[in-house]
């Protein structure tokens, strides 16, 4: 069976967009450090428990998303898988559950492009397997999430 992240198609994309006050190297190694990623990644009203980050080509970073939903502390399991990563350029992901036959996994690809001001743009684009796994996604909030994860980027640089 082919994966669905051969192809590619709109609808079933999100594509997030964040200027930063930093050079792109110094946006990069926030990616790169699991000490740093641990402290922005995610949503405001979670918090990133790290059990694992291997952050390279081939490896995982395995972490769970606690916060408190409908008056309840809940967690969520996560793992990304690191396909790709380029220097200062872009990383390339999966991202789900640790199951490892989880149909909801999303590919993420994430560019940072420095411009002429010292600044950089970070574009995070995912592509989920379906086109009604993205509608379900960004039912639940993952656009908002998704924008506070990267101010939470940008605070974590800016402090």
């Amino acid at each position: 069976m082919a994966s669905p992240f051969e192809s590619w198609s709109l609808d079933r994309e999100i594509v997030l967009v964040k200027l930063l006050n930093h050079p792109r190297s110094k946006v990069f190694a926030a990616w790169m450090r699991p000490e740093a990623l641990a402290q922005w990644f995610g949503p405001t009203a979670v918090k990133i428990e790290s059990h694992e980050a291997d952050i390279r080509e081939g490896g995982i970073w395995r972490f769970d998303m606690v916060g408190t939903f409908e008056g309840k502390q809940q967690r969520f399991p996560n793992l990304m898988r690191f396909l790709e990563i380029v220097p200062n350029e872009r990383i390339v992901m999966d991202h789900g559950t640790p199951d490892p036959d989880d149909p909801n996994r999303f590919r993420v690809t994430v560019t940072f492009d420095e411009q002429a001001d010292g600044k950089t743009v970070l574009t995070m684009r995912q592509l989920h397997p379906s086109r009604e796994r993205r509608q379900v996604v960004i039912g639940f909030g993952a656009v908002e999430y998704g924008l506070q994860t990267l101010d939470g980027l940008a605070a974590w640089l800016d402090g």
